[in-house]
């Protein structure tokens, strides 16, 4: 088997250790503000595996330090590959979506193989690129009294767990909406109504998400229907929710109480779709975002076309990211909606080969770009839990959110609270009560565990 050879070059940086911390750290910020790259500890410049020495707690104070060093904050997917018996740390940084980033009050930006300190021109010109007019960083005529605080929490929240991270700065709602910079002056802006309103489509009536299931082949006869309204947060569990009413589920047991489903179509794939439907759409066309339910496919219809230098073609490839909604984008990517910035595409390829599915198909069509998934019927998927649709609704929503109280779950999957607490009874092998008692007004219903994880 031939050896593997490492090269430096425009997306690729070799270091010996972890001693070369503001070198890697000065590349964090190059690559951000380029088109990402990898960096590989443990191989020299030269090419050479000299290997690295990885204790406890040497991934986390890595992670820990670049994230106290980064404006914005960067989070790259931190691993260690065994190559040649060696270990070797790889730092993955995908491209940041809003730039420049800046590493201990200084910007750098990649050119061929080295990292350059960028010129105050340079970081102008970045600075001049994000006034580019984006729909969602305009102001809105909504009030401030019109966003739920807890909404506004439950994001802070998620980012904290989900990043290892501290919002840090006060915590007051004109604070944290500052600090997202989802205000200019005192007014709102359309992506702060759109994440955190009370009643985003009082606003934004277009923002919801039509789902349908049609009967055969054609958009002709409805079998099902729903609009899903609420924030473009919770819009991505609710739908997920209602096309798993209307797809193939095998649900087996692994050892009480670990419960894995497998979906005819891989529920990350579609949940990918899903996401990028709803943070790349163009907000400013009156149609919707569109689950689109056949018999033999499954469609995502995303208002608004790809951007003029990407072809469908390329969408299979390697390609930049240009997400038309910035200020959502990187909401997105704070609670991990969004992860690596243009591999979208290619994770939801891969989700299906690994699936042994048809890879989807990517098309422009009435002014929308379209992802179709194939339906597999050769495969025979049997339901082993006797669930009914109300059971797996509650299961699949703990999933996607963590926990949630009986409330929580009645208005989102809009079920009455006595029904909730008739299906729970029958979820004791999954489930689990946070409360103090059964009347704890903070108690949560969340997902149990397996032990071992």
């Amino acid at each position: 088997m031939a050896k593997r050879k490492f090269t430096e070059s425009e997306t690729m940086e070799l270091k010996s250790s972890l001693s070369e911390r503001e070198e890697i750290l000065e590349t964090i910020s190059a690559f951000s503000n380029k088109r990402g790259g990898k960096i590989l500890v443990g191989i020299d410049p030269s090419g050479r595996i000299t290997g690295i020495t990885v204790g406890k707690n040497t991934i986390e104070n890595l992670a820990g330090d670049i994230k106290q060093n980064t404006d914005p904050k960067v989070f790259p997917n931190i691993t260690v590959q065994k190559i040649n018996s060696k270990d070797v740390i790889e730092i993955f940084v995908p491209e940041y979506p809003v730039k420049p980033v800046f590493v201990k009050d200084k910007v750098f930006i990649r050119v061929g193989k080295s990292n350059q300190k960028a010129s105050a021109e340079k970081i102008r010109s970045f600075i001049n690129e994000q006034r580019t007019r984006y729909w969602d960083s305009e102001v809105s005529s909504v009030k401030l009294s019109e966003l739920s605080t807890q909404k506004i929490k439950s994001f802070v929240r998620k980012y904290e767990e989900e990043r290892d991270a501290i919002l840090e700065g006060p915590k007051s709602t004109e604070s944290i909406l500052k600090k997202l910079n989802l205000v200019k002056g005192k007014k709102l802006t359309n992506a702060a109504v759109l994440l955190f309103s009370k009643q985003p489509q009082l606003h934004f009536y277009n923002s919801l998400v039509r789902c349908a299931r049609f009967k055969g082949n054609e958009p002709v006869d409805f079998a099902d229907m729903q609009d899903i309204e609420g924030t473009i947060i919770e819009q991505v569990p609710s739908v997920l929710t209602f096309i798993r009413k209307h797809l193939n589920i095998a649900a087996l047991i692994k050892g009480k109480p670990e419960r894995e489903d497998i979906w005819e179509i891989p529920k990350d794939a579609l949940r990918e779709a899903i996401i990028n439907a709803i943070c790349h759409r163009d907000y400013e066309s009156t149609a919707n975002v569109q689950v689109r339910i056949f018999d033999d496919r499954l469609e995502i219809w995303n208002p608004g076309l790809l951007p003029n230098n990407i072809s469908i073609g390329e969408l299979k490839k390697e390609h930049p990211s240009i997400p038309r909604n910035q200020s959502i984008a990187k909401c997105f990517y704070m609670i991990k909606y969004i992860e690596q910035w243009g591999t979208g595409t290619n994770r939801i390829i891969r989700l299906c080969k690994e699936a042994g599915i048809k890879e989807p198909e990517f098309k422009e069509a009435g002014g929308s770009f379209i992802v179709s998934f194939h339906r597999e019927f050769d495969k025979e998927l049997k339901p082993e839990l006797k669930l009914s649709e109300t059971q797996k609704r509650i299961l699949d929503y703990l999933s996607e959110v963590g926990e949630a109280s009986t409330e929580e779950i009645s208005n989102t999957l809009r079920i009455a609270p006595s029904t909730v607490h008739r299906n729970v009874k029958g979820l004791v092998a999954f489930i689990e009560w946070t409360g103090i008692s059964i009347r704890d007004p903070m108690g949560k219903y969340r997902l149990i565990r397996d032990k071992n994880e």
